[in-house]
This record gives C-alpha cells, sequence and structure tokens, in this order.
C-alpha cells in the first residue's frame, strides 16, 4: 500500500513509526473533544437558575467550535494514513463534566469545564512537543487549536473568578 515517500517528512516510509506515534495522540485528541462535545451539550441544558443564563450560552457557543476541532483531529488522522475509530474505541474519561447533583450548582460546571480545558491543553501542547521538526502540518494545526482551548479555558477562569468574588465558590 505504501509507496517509497522520500523526501516527504512524515508521509515518508522512513517516518512510519514516528507517523503512528502522533496518529495516536490524534486519536485521544478526537476522543477528548468528542466527550467535550457530549458534555457541553448536557451542561448547556440541565443547569437551572437566574445564573445559568450566561453559562449555559457560552457551552452552547463552544460546542460547534469543540465539534470542529474533532473534525480537523480526524481529517489529520486520515490524512497521515491512520484510521478514524468508531464508537465502540470510546472510553469516557471526563469524571468532572458530570451533571451535578442540584441543578443549580452552576460552579461545578464552571470547574468542570475548567478541567476538560486544562486537560486539552495539557495533551495539545504534548502533540505540539512530539510534532517539533517531524510534522510541522500537524503541529500547525494544534497550535491553533490549542489557542481555541486557552480562551475557553480564560473564559470559564473569569466565571469562576466572578462566583468567588461573591461568595458563590
Amino acid at each position: 500500500m505504501e509507496t517509497e515517500r522520500r523526501g516527504e517528512g512524515i508521509l515518508s516510509g522512513d517516518m512510519t513509526e514516528k507517523r503512528e506515534q502522533i496518529i495516536e495522540l490524534l486519536k485521544k485528541a478526537y476522543w477528548m473533544e468528542i466527550e467535550t462535545v457530549m458534555n457541553y451539550v448536557t451542561n448547556s441544558v440541565n443547569p437551572d437558575g437566574v445564573r445559568a443564563q450566561e453559562i449555559t450560552e457560552a457551552l452552547e457557543e463552544d460546542i460547534q467550535e469543540e465539534l470542529g476541532h474533532a473534525q480537523q483531529f480526524a481529517q489529520r488522522i486520515k490524512e497521515l494514513y491512520g484510521v478514524v475509530p468508531g464508537s465502540m474505541e470510546f472510553k469516557a474519561e471526563q469524571a468532572f463534566m458530570q451533571p451535578p447533583e442540584e441543578q443549580t450548582d452552576i460552579v461545578h460546571v464552571i470547574r468542570g469545564v475548567i478541567a476538560a480545558e486544562t486537560s486539552a491543553i495539557e495533551h495539545y501542547t504534548r502533540i505540539i512537543e512530539e510534532t517539533e521538526g517531524a510534522d510541522p502540518v500537524t503541529q500547525d494545526m494544534v497550535i491553533d487549536i490549542l489557542r481555541d482551548e486557552q480562551g475557553h479555558r480564560r473564559l470559564f477562569e473569569g466565571f469562576l473568578r466572578e462566583y468567588e468574588a461573591e461568595g458563590l465558590a
């Protein structure tokens, strides 16, 4: 299947092992985004109360962006000659994003979002490090996605600071 691709960087035959390592990192990133979409849908619908609206609206806006990230990761997996995994390979990991016992517990949702974004930032930073000098295309894509995740986390950190200042967190 694979033809000789000398001089093609990460797509060359001598980069197969590195390419497979990057594909695995991208698969994890793909699943992180898919799980975040599921949890953002949940947490954009379940919360109750006057204070919930701004948080749920912010999550609703982020859902499409996170889904777009998943699609970018999927496309890059394919471009690197990998196979985008199906749902049977999914393993949930975001316990911190599960709905709170009380649907008015908006601080729980905010902290969950911050944890999800922090996990993404840490993983995407690792991908950027692993692709350095080997796969500039993946690296550039992940840098752009990392910027989005940092912005999301910053927004929710601001929400948390407001709740803390009012003695609600």
